[in-house]
């Protein structure tokens, strides 16, 4: 048997050490008694504007030094506790929704309204937390529990439509989510490598009882080595052909492509950087934008027509990102998650500034 260390190159042993402790944070909620903890405090230091682009020597290169990515507030999430992480544009209307990580309750933005509106409560039908989400074009709100699966919710009323679970009680972490032209969603499993399907033949028979989520692509025998227990599998996006879907090893700092049709699971060539730290993506027109969570940092990237290469064009870092989970691109604008996981929540102590918000990333 191969230890693991041995089989990962030294400039990555720190990342898969991180990741493996994210692993481990990760793994369960922050339990209820963690609201008593001290009360968060309102910042008063002043929005970052000036974020800072890596420098020439590093990973990757700047595009446009005279011009620098604006960072500033968008929306602001109730709430003194609130560790969001997913984000989901509702393509038929312009709202937004995002997920607290900390307890599960689901906020509405609306485009003018600073101040976002709870759309869905607290602990709503069992769900312990929310992580990925996903608005459909069919009114449909996908909202990921990484302990259990996938609920789905009429946008409308808020009914919930259906459940998916992963079956068993061995370790999962249910992550992000894609939906692809066809309406099929993809769901990927940072702890057992896996990427779920759930079809709309599987969603319309659904009834009031939870089905059972399958794989529908196992990565497991494909990802660079790594500690037992380390995140691996994270964010998610399709191609808007419905060719193929991007997912991103976070520890392994590469990205994989994978085709619905085959099952075929091919790595992309990246130019110019790599994908470490990676969490949420988003894909527009060519371009992936790249959210990296404890570097503070996003990243774009130029993709081949068949989605078989990435070359890194920008990417920038700033403290004021304040540990970015995802983000979602809508009209030019990158609106970008600030989690604060690391301000009391599950990969720190400390206190975290309050309101808990939603940044808004143009320029970039």
């Amino acid at each position: 048997m191969i230890e693991w260390r041995s089989a990962v190159p030294r400039t990555r042993q720190s990342v898969v050490m991180v990741t493996a402790a994210l692993a481990a944070a990760l793994s369960c909620p922050p339990p209820a008694q963690a609201a008593q903890a001290a009360p968060a405090v309102r910042s008063t230091q002043a929005e970052s504007t000036q974020a800072a682009l890596t420098a020439p020597a590093g990973p990757f290169a700047p595009a446009g030094q005279g011009t620098r990515p604006r960072i500033s507030t968008a929306y602001e999430l109730p709430g003194e506790r609130v560790y969001p992480e997913g984000i989901a544009a509702d393509p038929r209307t312009g709202d937004l929704y995002a997920g607290s990580f900390a307890d599960g309750t689901i906020f509405k933005m609306t485009p003018g309204r600073r101040a976002a509106q709870v759309f869905l409560p607290p602990g709503a039908d069992g769900r312990r937390t929310a992580n990925g989400l996903k608005a459909d074009r069919s009114g449909r709100l996908w909202v990921t529990d990484s302990s259990t699966g996938v609920s789905v919710y009429d946008t409308r009323s808020r009914r919930l439509l259906a459940r998916f679970e992963v079956p068993g009680q061995g370790a999962r972490f249910v992550n992000d989510l894609a939906i692809t032209p066809d309406g099929s969603a993809y769901l990927t499993d940072s702890v057992r490598a896996v990427v779920y399907r759930v079809t709309p033949e599987q969603l319309a028979e659904a009834g009031d009882e939870p089905v059972a989520l399958t794989p529908r692509f196992d990565l497991s025998g494909v990802l660079d080595a790594h500690a037992p227990g380390a995140f691996t599998l994270n964010g998610i996006v399709a191609d808007p052909s419905g060719r193929h879907l991007l997912t991103v090893d976070m520890t392994g700092g590469d990205l994989y492509r994978l085709d619905p049709v085959s099952g075929a699971v091919r790595r992309v060539a990246l130019h110019g950087g790599d994908m470490l730290h990676a969490d949420g993506l988003e894909l527009q027109k060519g371009r992936l934008w790249v959210v990296h969570n404890t570097a503070d940092a996003i990243s774009r990237w130029r993709l081949s027509e068949d989605g078989s290469s990435a070359r890194a064009e920008r990417k920038v870092t700033d403290e004021a990102l304040q540990l970015p989970t995802t983000l979602v691109r809508v009209r030019g604008t990158l609106y970008v998650v600030r989690s604060q996981f690391d301000k009391g929540g599950p990969l720190g102590e400390g206190t975290p500034r309050t309101p808990f918000t939603v940044a808004a990333v143009r320029g970039l």
